[in-house]
């Protein structure tokens, strides 16, 4: 038996809940229940932590937030607060998954609480928005949404077996920790993209060979903004950032931005890294027809890598910009950290006579990196492609030296 943290708002969805809840007792699970709700009381069922609490954890008070009538104001309070609490009660041992459901606002509420919670605890979220762009509500978190189908309001034929079913969802990773391995090896992530895959993945061979576990995530924004959150999460030994095109996506308004906080966790907390601009000469869009008209007017050169994806080649001043902004990512490192620049191109496309191959550009990242680096942090720079077997044996060499300076 385990106990299933169930959150959400009780005042206006307390018959919902009140099923939900009866559907995890009758499996035997025990339920803590928090109430979010901001218009009334939750009186359908025992309340362990009332809304006052949740508003107070997220810096108000229930009756500040009905007396200012603000349904936003009042979701980010309680967002605030939720992840707090969520927090607290995890920390403390009393809980082992969580479980919520809602609309758009409801879903944002229980979802920022299972996002302040590490990968790997159980998090289901039952939601009318569980489709298209979920970003929002799954942020860099194992989050399960389960679309909701019909609206979460009243329990009808519909919304029963929905219910039921997630409830059946939790409680059956609950019940169960996924089994251990037998050799815990230490953890190296690497950032990985279709134009530097057979770099990665040669050096995740080497490393592996040396009794390394790589974890490897897809560069298109979730997956950077993944890897980040596992570094702070202190999950991680060292850092093998291979591919840092999320950046060329956040200066160029592409679809695969991280964020401003990309490359920002090993830093801050002294996690051995070695960092190359992979794929900065590209920034990512949709089909041809989502990219910007400034871009199409200034006669840009694109790439269609698939039909649902067009790339578009960085100029000289947006790789001068990246140069400077991962400099000062840098800057603020903690631990050791190193840069290795394959002077014959970032990417494939920007190999040796290749479509996007631009040399001033590429050089453009260089110099504004070493301009404005600190002047420990050392930069190798080879006379290689990215892709060059050469090239992934020497970022393999200077990430184990780091990590044994680190060690």
């Amino acid at each position: 038996m385990a106990t299933i943290l169930m959150m959400g708002a009780f005042d206006t969805k307390g018959l919902e809940y009140a099923f939900l809840r009866e559907e995890m007792l009758v499996r035997g699970h025990q339920v803590l229940a928090v109430d979010t709700g901001v218009v009334g009381e939750g009186n359908h069922f025992p309340v362990d932590v009332r809304a006052e609490e949740v508003a107070q954890m997220g810096g108000s008070t229930l009756e500040a937030l009905r007396a200012a009538g603000d349904r936003g104001s009042a979701m980010k309070v309680m967002s605030a607060g939720v992840a707090l609490c969520a927090k607290k009660l995890y920390d403390e041992g009393r809980f082992a998954g969580i479980i919520g459901m809602g609309g758009s606002g409801g879903s944002s509420v229980v979802t920022a609480a299972m996002r302040a919670l590490p990968v790997g605890v159980p998090k289901v979220c039952i939601s009318t928005v569980a489709s298209g762009d979920t970003s929002a509500y799954v942020g860099a978190k194992d989050v399960v949404l389960v679309p909701s189908i019909v609206d979460v309001a009243g329990i009808n034929r519909i919304s029963r077996v929905i219910f039921s079913r997630a409830a059946g969802a939790i409680c059956g990773m609950v019940e169960r920790d996924p089994t251990p391995a037998a050799d815990e090896a230490p953890i190296v992530v690497a950032s990985m993209f279709g134009n530097t895959t057979e770099c990665v993945n040669a050096c995740a061979a080497q490393l592996g060979d040396q009794g390394f576990e790589v974890l490897v995530f897809h560069a298109t924004g979730t997956g950077g903004r993944t890897m980040e959150s596992l570094i702070s999460e202190g999950l991680v030994d060292g850092v093998l950032d291979i591919t840092t095109t999320e950046w060329a996506d956040e200066i160029c308004g592409g679809v695969f931005s991280a964020g401003s906080t990309r490359l920002d966790a090993a830093s801050a907390h002294g996690v051995p890294q070695l960092v190359v601009p992979g794929c900065i000469d590209m920034a990512n869009f949709g089909g041809m027809d989502t990219v910007p008209q400034r871009y199409k007017d200034a006669e840009r050169l694109f790439y269609e890598w698939n039909p649902a994806v067009t790339l578009m080649r960085t100029n000289a001043e947006e790789n001068a910009q990246m140069g400077r902004v991962f400099a000062e990512k840098a800057n603020v490192s903690t631990g050791p950290m190193a840069f290795l620049l394959p002077l014959k191109g970032v990417s494939i496309l920007d190999g040796d006579g290749e479509l996007f191959c631009d040399r001033e550009a590429d050089a453009a990242f260089f110099h504004a990196l070493k301009a404005h680096l600190r002047s420990d942090i050392l930069v190798y720079e080879v006379e290689l492609n990215i892709n060059d077997p050469a090239f992934s044996a020497r970022a393999v060499e200077l990430l184990l030296g780091l990590m044994s300076e680190g060690a």
